[in-house]
């Protein structure tokens, strides 16, 4: 017989309410420090919200932020920041800076004028043979608008979600799946804020992107569960849900664990570029996990279900229930 490697047993009964006032005030306790967090600390935005330049440099010479600064002291721009990047694919003799050059009106960002008296002016003082593999340049006027559209985004697929979990499921059913949906997305916003990592537009591709993962683990954790209250209607809810968990433990591991795999493989030899998108998907794949087991769920048993009618509806299902997920 096969050796197969197995996460989970094939039946598993954990009680995942033993500890609930621990797991799910745990998460509600990150959520507001996330919160809290994000509002003192703020984020770090990038380049497409803050509106400015971003200038990317190589050299073979070891960066000396003081002199890059000294460099650029004389030129006519405006708030100047200088930051070495580092990673562990780079070559030994390659140095790279990231310079950021906010925009000095409304209107527009670095002229190409400016960008080309500080690759200029760099080349001069640092390196001859210094390149400039990017250079990315927004103006306020667009960042204000990418930073609403980003916004209106989010909020526009949390609601979709919300209206097809109605759909498909019940109301309660829907509530309880946006709300750990927004647990996963602000708990990955804290972490961005305390570490003050970029936060771009691909971070906002990588929420919405989060929002759909989720989603997909609590919908079969929810589809389990109304095939469990049809068919144990006088078994209390909590059990229900608590069988229901067990019943796609399995699944939902190996799912995880596959993801976190791939993720984690684009996050260690992606490079510095796609580092801050690879570390949102991952920490929005152990938080979408965690909240399909230990938060949908709680907040659907403490809305509560009609069981009465549940079981009235139990031999006609609706067109929607019959959706493939």
């Amino acid at each position: 017989m096969a050796w197969r490697f197995k996460l989970a047993p094939d039946k598993t009964n954990f009680d995942f309410f033993r500890w609930q006032w621990l797991t799910f005030g745990g998460s509600l306790f990150l959520s507001v420090l996330a919160i809290v967090a994000w509002a003192v600390m703020g984020l770090n935005y990038g380049i497409d919200f803050k509106g400015g330049t971003t200038i990317r440099t190589e050299s073979t010479v070891a960066v000396d932020v003081g002199a890059y600064r000294e460099a650029l002291q004389g030129l006519p721009l405006g708030d100047v920041s200088i930051t070495e990047v580092f990673d562990t694919n780079f070559a030994e003799n390659q140095h790279v800076t990231m310079i950021r050059i906010a925009a000095e009106d409304e209107s527009q960002a670095v002229t190409p004028e400016q960008i080309g008296q500080v690759e200029e002016v760099l080349r001069a003082a640092i390196d001859p043979a210094m390149t400039f593999p990017s250079v990315e340049s927004v103006g306020p006027k667009v960042s204000g608008e990418l930073v609403y559209t980003s916004v209106l985004a989010l909020i526009v697929t949390s609601l979709c979600i919300m209206v097809y979990m109605w759909l498909r499921f019940e109301w309660q059913f829907g509530v309880g799946a946006v709300l750990a949906l927004l647990h996963d997305v602000i708990i990955t916003i804290g972490i961005f804020a305390i570490f003050q990592i970029k936060f771009d537009l691909t971070i906002v591709a990588a929420l919405l992107t989060i929002l759909g993962y989720s989603i997909n683990d609590t919908v079969v954790v929810f589809d389990r569960l109304r095939e469990n209250l049809q068919k144990y209607k006088q078994m209390p809810l909590r059990e229900v849900m608590n069988l229901s968990v067990n019943e796609t433990l399995a699944r939902t591991l190996m799912t995880a664990l596959t993801t976190l795999i791939a993720v984690g493989a684009m996050l260690v030899f992606g490079g510095d570029v796609l580092r801050g998108f690879s570390l949102a998907i991952f920490l929005g794949v152990l938080f979408g996990t965690y909240s399909s087991v230990y938060v949908a769920k709680n907040i659907v048993l403490i809305i509560g279900l009609d069981r009465s009618e549940k079981a009235k509806k139990a031999g006609t299902p609706d067109d929607f229930a019959n959706i493939d997920a």
